[in-house]
C-alpha cells in the first residue's frame, strides 16, 4: 500500500505521527530558526515566537486559535514531486513540521504533540506573503495543504521526534 493510500485510510481517531522539525521566529520577515525544542504556553503561544510576542505578520488580527501552527512534511515532498519546487521546512513558516498526521482531518479535534495538548481550530490558508519572501510559486499548490492552526490546551515542551497522537476522551 502506498503512503497516499495508507493516509486515505487513516481516521482522526487512529493516527500516530512524529515531529520532524521545529521552528520559531521573533519578528515578521525574519527567517525562521530551527530549534530542537519549543516551549508551548497554554492559551498564549510559543515562548520566543513572533505571535506570542505580538511581532507577527498577522499580529494585528489576533486569533486565539493561531497559537501554534503545523505543516505536513508530505506536502513538501509533493511540492518537489508534483511541481518541481524545493521548499525547505523553514520556508513554510509554520512552527511544527509533522510526518504521518492527517492535519486536514483534525479541525475541531484535540491531539497530543509530545506532552502538549492542542486543539485544531482551522486550516491555515496560503498567502502571497509566502511567495514574496521565498520567491517561489507556492500559493496555488498550497491551497488546502497549507497547514493547521491550533490553540494550546496544555502547555509544555515539544521536541523533534516527539510522537503525535489522537486525544482520547474517557
Amino acid at each position: 500500500m502506498s503512503s497516499i493510500e495508507s493516509m486515505a485510510s487513516v481516521t482522526p481517531a487512529d493516527f500516530t505521527g512524529q515531529v520532524e522539525f521545529l521552528h520559531l521566529c521573533p519578528r515578521a520577515f525574519l527567517p525562521m530558526r530551527s530549534v530542537p525544542t519549543l516551549t508551548l504556553i497554554e492559551g498564549q503561544g510559543i515562548e520566543g515566537d513572533r505571535y506570542c510576542l505580538s511581532g507577527g505578520f498577522y499580529s494585528h488580527k489576533p486569533e486565539e486559535g493561531r497559537q501554534v501552527t503545523l505543516f505536513e512534511i508530505e506536502t513538501l515532498e509533493a511540492l518537489k514531486r508534483d511541481h518541481g519546487i524545493d521548499f525547505a521546512p523553514e520556508e513554510h513558516r509554520r512552527n511544527i513540521t509533522v510526518r504521518g498526521v492527517p492535519l486536514n482531518h483534525l479541525v475541531g479535534r484535540q491531539f497530543w504533540v509530545g506532552e502538549t495538548l492542542l486543539e485544531a481550530t482551522r486550516l491555515s490558508t496560503p498567502c502571497k506573503h509566502l511567495e514574496e519572501i521565498t520567491g517561489k510559486p507556492v500559493f496555488d499548490p498550497l491551497i488546502n495543504r497549507s497547514g493547521l492552526n491550533c490553540k494550546i490546551i496544555k502547555g509544555g515542551h515539544v521536541h523533534v521526534n516527539d510522537i503525535i497522537r489522537a486525544h482520547r476522551v474517557g
